[in-house]
């Protein structure tokens, strides 16, 4: 039974919804929750709560979430809480795990190898088939396979449940369907699975197989699902066949936080959970502690600009309500907004803000910078550099791979064999001067203060981790418990904070928050990105922007330029989203822009721009001309873009004209487009060229004499 001094330490700080969630510990539950209410809180506490309360075994809980950082955050909370026996885990690690419990007795013989990355097999896949790719091909296949998989789609269904869908790398349909199908065929070879293979398995094994159907559902009695508007359908089958018949399920999520839909997520689960669970209870935590009501107005009028054009829109997709956030956090400064010649000029702008707030005493690893494309980052790198300001490029190298880390982790779990009572942290303190550790930075950057951001967040980790521990009179943190957190973070890759300001992509930053946070690259063709070609593809970038706005606490930054760089053209315009919500700006009277096809639609024969003869060749409509009639470009202009389509095609290791034809690169010379959206209008620009290659040709374009 659970005591008063438990039930009030477990229920202390949270709001009315919150404990809601945490004493409804029965039957189906749905709760929406918007960015920064505390949705991880309730739930973890809820868990704990039912552990104490004698409802739940700990052993019989598990908690599902989608990555091993969120996971590892989820453990370390239940830890805190006195319910360190739940599962917290990803879908992919429950379903491993069951998959090499049960592998011996249902198929038999060892498990096969888990392929890390499938670059590797997809390009020998397509080597068999004879079939020329380079990497950013490889990639994309990569990740429709990966989406046909979670969308429990095989090589002979995908064909036609694909259709309507832009094929990857220039590739049609079929040809996709004839690469993932050798992708298969080497895997077998090989003897190795993918990460959607184990669930897709452990699936099998679930459906064909009562009893094990059975020990899963008698090990596993409640179950808790984290951003469950990011649900695959294979994730829901899997979820489904852990329940069985029951309903002991509580879900947490919020659609307008739904941004990995090119994954196979889709957040039609969330909302349609009550259809399923009629009797569902629902409880909405929109009390958002983590932004300054500045920001949060923002967040909120973002998506009811989206909801407005619904109303005016024929036929318009779905858009669900969304959650108005309630701000809980004290008055801050407004958002500001900035437009700036070009990228280098506002690459410069924001690492001279980030100077002030470095100044004015805000901590470096509490400022990011957020963009579209990762291809972005580089212009930030260089203007942080420059300004002697430490940063840390998110999905760069892990923290537990350093050196340093690796070196203190050893030492520390030496010294925990024979360590006495002297407190955690001071013992962390102490072992760790010996690899370069001080109370005070060292001046510079470098190496050395890479060095120094590494050790200072273990320190940093070790402060946190006693003070959350030794809360109750009698508890104790010791150096063994911390060196157990240690290599558990190290193997989920849960690194904790390391000074340094962050460069991410927008989703990258997902689950994270800042004290301020830089929102930059805001223009058209970057936010929503250029290949955003259907109105449901730009309400995801629209969510996107949400997500990374949201993501600040006090001070928040929205920039943009006009030109990509110094002294090229300025035909840049600021993002739709921001229309209506910057200062002195105000809706386009004619309504909403709509997304638009990234093609020109071709409604009659082609004629010659020159002679207005009939064009009778693939290579004249590309250009646009009749072969007789005499070229419009510029021949430093063409000659620049041979230049760069060689560099491309060499680095790539394919022919020239796999990156581009002649015909087409003569359409580009003489068009001369100045965005991404008159590009992708060029025969021969379709969108996986134009993701590939179009910011390199729009820099080529920009040099040119006439730019």
């Amino acid at each position: 039974m659970i005591t008063d001094s438990l039930e009030a330490r477990i229920l202390a700080g949270l709001d009315d919804e919150q404990r809601e969630v945490a004493t409804t510990l029965t039957g189906p539950l749905c709760v929406l929750a918007g960015a920064g209410t505390g949705k991880t809180r309730a739930i973890t506490h809820r868990m704990a709560y039912g552990v104490h309360s004698g409802l739940y075994k700990p052993q019989q809980v598990l908690a599902v979430t989608f990555t091993a950082r969120a996971a590892a955050e989820m453990r370390t909370r239940l830890r805190d809480l006195g319910a360190g026996g739940v599962q917290a885990r990803t879908f992919h690690a429950a379903a491993l795990k069951q998959l090499q419990y049960f592998w011996p007795q249902t198929v038999g013989g060892p498990l096969p190898g888990l392929l890390d990355h499938k670059a590797q097999l997809i390009a020998e896949a397509a080597r068999r088939l004879r079939l020329s790719t380079d990497r950013a091909a490889i990639r994309d296949v990569a990740a429709e396979i990966e989406w046909a998989k979670v969308s429990m789609l095989t090589p002979d269904s995908y064909v036609r449940a694909a259709a309507g869908r832009d094929a990857p790398a220039g590739f049609d349909l079929t040809t996709v369907s004839r690469i993932f199908q050798s992708y298969e065929d080497v895997k077998v070879d090989r003897n190795v699975i993918d990460f959607e293979d184990v669930l897709l398995i452990i699936v099998g094994i679930l459906q064909e197989d009562p009893r094990v159907a059975a020990t899963v559902r008698d090990q596993y009695r409640h179950f808790v699902v984290d951003e469950y508007q990011d649900v695959s359908p294979l994730q829901q089958r899997l979820l489904d066949l852990w329940l069985g018949e029951r309903d002991e399920l509580c879900v947490v999520g919020d659609a307008s936080q739904t941004i990995y839909s090119f994954t196979g997520a889709t957040s039609r689960h969330l909302l349609d959970f009550t259809h399923r669970f009629p009797g569902a209870q629902v409880v909405k935590l929109v009390r958002d502690y983590r932004s300054t009501p500045q920001v949060v107005n923002l967040a909120n009028r973002i998506l009811a600009a989206r909801t407005a054009e619904g109303e005016r829109l024929r036929n318009a997709p779905a858009w669900p309500a969304p959650l108005e956030l309630i701000a809980q956090r004290e008055s801050g400064p407004e958002p500001t907004f900035t437009e700036c010649a070009d990228d280098e000029a506002e690459a410069a702008q924001v690492a001279g803000r980030i100077r002030k707030l470095l100044d004015d005493g805000v901590e470096a690893s509490q400022i990011a910078v957020l963009f579209r494309t990762n291809g972005q980052s580089e212009a930030y790198e260089q203007a942080l550099a420059t300004a002697g300001i430490g940063y840390q490029l998110r999905g760069g190298e892990r923290f537990f791979a350093r050196r340093e880390v690796r070196d203190a982790m050893l030492q520390l779990r030496a010294a925990a064999r024979s360590v006495g009572t002297e407190p955690v942290p001071q013992v962390v303190r102490d072992i760790l001067a010996n690899l370069g550790y001080s109370a005070e930075p060292p001046s510079g950057g470098g190496a050395t203060r890479e060095r120094w951001e590494s050790l200072a967040a273990l320190v940093a980790l070790a402060d946190e981790m006693h003070a959350n521990r030794t809360q109750e009179p009698d508890s104790i943190f010791t150096l063994q418990d911390f060196t157990v957190e240690l290599e558990e973070r190290a193997a989920t890759q849960h690194a904790p904070k390391v000074q340094g300001v962050t460069l991410a992509s927008l989703h990258s930053a997902k689950g994270l928050e800042w004290d301020a946070v830089f929102l930059v690259g805001l223009s058209e063709g970057l936010m929503p990105i250029s290949f955003a070609d259907t109105q449901e593809a730009v309400d995801e970038e629209r969510r996107l922007l949400y997500v990374g706005i949201t993501r600040a606490r006090v001070h928040l930054a929205l920039s943009w330029s006009t030109a990509r760089t110094p002294g090229g053209r300025a035909n840049r315009k600021p993002s739709r989203f921001l229309d209506g919500l910057r200062p002195n700006t105000a809706r386009d009277a004619a309504g909403p822009r709509t997304a638009r096809p990234a093609r020109r639609k071709v409604t009659g024969p082609a004629k010659c721009r020159v002679c207005g003869t009939l064009l009778g060749t693939g290579a004249e409509r590309k250009m646009g001309r009749c072969g007789d009639c005499p070229a419009t470009y510029d021949e430093v202009t063409f000659e620049a873009l041979r230049e760069w389509r060689k560099e491309a095609a060499n680095e790539a290791g394919v022919p020239a004209f796999v990156v581009f034809t002649d015909a087409t690169l003569v359409a580009i010379a003489e068009d001369k487009p100045p965005t991404l959206n008159r590009l992708a209008t060029l025969p021969g620009v379709g969108p996986s060229k134009l993701e590939r290659y179009g910011e390199a040709v729009l820099a080529v374009l920009a040099q040119s004499p006439e730019a």
